[in-house]
């Protein structure tokens, strides 16, 4: 039995969904298994090839839904977690899996988790922290932005490292490494530490090329990273450097995009009054309602930039 796991590439949610997918897979379903890992990145021109879906299940986690006959299982819990209006009948009408989707879950990984527990009566005890960092990672529960940014527990850094890595191939070794091993024993590996290092040097520069690039008006911080060679930003950086502001919106390029994000202080409460998912929709993007993006073609700098110069006018009103 192959599985292939297609889930949210440099991401810990989407990493740690994919670990506790699998091991609940493993455990569950079939304890003989072999796993197979794609990373998926939100694109301007978001497609599912045919050849994604090559093992004899197919699952996405933390991921857009797919309309495919061999995909076997979903688990999602984004706002915009439809390509289409057809895409999203397609799921209420023509379910061909095990199909899981709740926009209130925080995470992914703790979607999963409480599926596995009330639909298959699977839990795993060890697997508990794993599921509780995930939760906080991706729901920005965070006591200050200093813990978010200082990165002092393993979890945090590992975030760090799945956010910067170079390609897949090791999120694919720490996502086997989550199954199996604590946080703490996977930040002490010398690959780990090796690879941790430069990423965090790289950390605490991008704190300076963000003070240096960013204005603040109207409660929204807003800084543009084309040409600096910074491709992702810890994103509570700017309210570690402007805590009373309450939005952030950037512009930055990565290979195969360029991207906008709009994001919102965890530590501003009530003035967060805008759905972020619903204005980063409306530009073909999505997300959560207080976290979204947008992806546009590689190169398209100036249709960007023209975008995010709107938003922030929209949420200094």
């Amino acid at each position: 039995m192959r599985v292939r796991v297609l889930y949210h590439d440099h991401c810990f949610d989407g990493t740690a969904s994919a670990a506790f997918f699998s091991q609940f897979y493993a455990d569950r379903i079939a304890p003989a298994a072999e796993f197979a890992y794609t990373g998926m990145a939100h694109t301007a021109d978001q497609q599912f090839a045919d050849g994604l879906f090559d093992g004899d299940e197919n699952a996405i986690v933390d991921f857009k839904y797919a309309p495919h006959p061999r995909l076997t299982w979903w688990f999602d819990h984004h706002q915009s977690a439809f390509l289409s209006p057809a895409d999203a009948d397609h799921f209420r009408k023509e379910r061909r899996g095990n199909y899981f989707f709740d926009p209130a879950y925080t995470s992914c990984t703790k979607f999963i988790a409480h599926i596995a527990r009330d639909r298959f009566g699977y839990e795993n005890p060890f697997l508990t922290d794993l599921v509780q960092w995930a939760d906080i990672i991706d729901s920005a529960q965070y006591g200050s932005a200093q813990q978010a940014v200082e990165l002092a527990a393993p979890a945090m850094k590992l975030t760090l490292l799945i956010e910067a890595a170079n390609g897949s191939e090791i999120i694919h070794r720490i996502i086997g490494w989550m199954r199996r091993h604590t946080l703490d024993e996977i930040v002490a590996m010398p690959e780990i530490q090796s690879l941790f290092q430069p990423l965090y040097d790289r950390h605490l520069r991008s704190i300076d090329v963000i003070r240096e690039r960013s204005t603040t008006a109207g409660g929204v911080i807003f800084f543009d990273l084309v040409g600096t060679g910074i491709e992702g930003y810890n994103k509570f950086i700017p309210y570690y450097l402007f805590p009373e502001n309450v939005y952030t919106v950037s512009v930055s390029e990565q290979p195969f995009r360029t991207k906008v994000s709009v994001g919102s202080s965890p530590w501003a409460g009530a003035r967060v009054r805008h759905n972020l998912a619903s204005i980063c929709e409306r530009y073909g993007g999505g997300g959560h309602p207080k976290v979204g993006a947008i992806s546009f073609p590689t190169g398209a700098i100036v249709q960007a930039r023209q975008a995010a110069r709107e938003i922030v006018a929209e949420l200094q009103r």
